[in-house]
């Protein structure tokens, strides 16, 4: 367990100082998108990555470790969102940002530390291309979640399958680093 500690601190570093520097690029500019905006880029990002998959190969350059960075980052913007609510116009700095996102952050690593003592560190045995599909499916289960308007009968909430998701993304990135 603490060789996943330091690999998941090195991930979830990576993808909050792209945060970071798109925030000082653009600003806090997703602010004003809709959960279901958000997880509509969640699904373009894990589609992406399955079509690559299952292709065996890519067009366009972007990495696949961009696109999993991609999906821990709007995975944290949609917490925040539910969070703080949607506004219509940016309305946090750098730091109100950074805060938010360090304080989603933390939230995540704190489950991610509980599941992976009782799944005993599971993940490590998956397929990469597994850990997409279960992200995949995460987005399809929120999607249908907010077409239900929110409600559900036995199911968790969108909140825990946007952490599970960033969690998946971040076991994929330290597999896809570590093989």
């Amino acid at each position: 367990m603490a060789n996943t500690a330091t690999q998941y601190a090195h991930e979830i570093a990576l993808c909050r100082a792209l945060f970071g520097n798109k925030l000082k690029d653009y600003g806090a500019a997703w602010r004003i998108l809709r959960l279901p905006s958000l997880t509509d880029q969640l699904f373009i990002k894990a589609n992406r990555l399955r079509t690559i998959q299952d292709a065996g190969e890519q067009k366009v350059a972007d990495s696949q470790e961009g696109e999993f960075i991609g999906i821990v980052n709007y995975s944290i913007m949609a917490l925040i969102q539910m969070d703080r609510g949607v506004v219509s116009e940016p309305d946090l700095d750098l730091q109100e940002a950074m805060d938010a996102y360090d304080f989603q952050a933390a939230r995540i690593q704190a489950l991610m530390v509980a599941k992976n003592h009782d799944y005993g560190e599971a993940w490590r045995d998956m397929r990469i291309t597994s850990l997409t599909d279960l992200i995949l499916q995460k987005v399809l289960r929120v999607k249908q979640i907010e077409d239900n308007s929110g409600s559900t009968l036995v199911s968790e909430g969108v909140d825990a399958n946007y952490m599970d998701m960033v969690n998946y993304a971040l076991f994929a990135l330290i597999l896809m680093r570590n093989s």
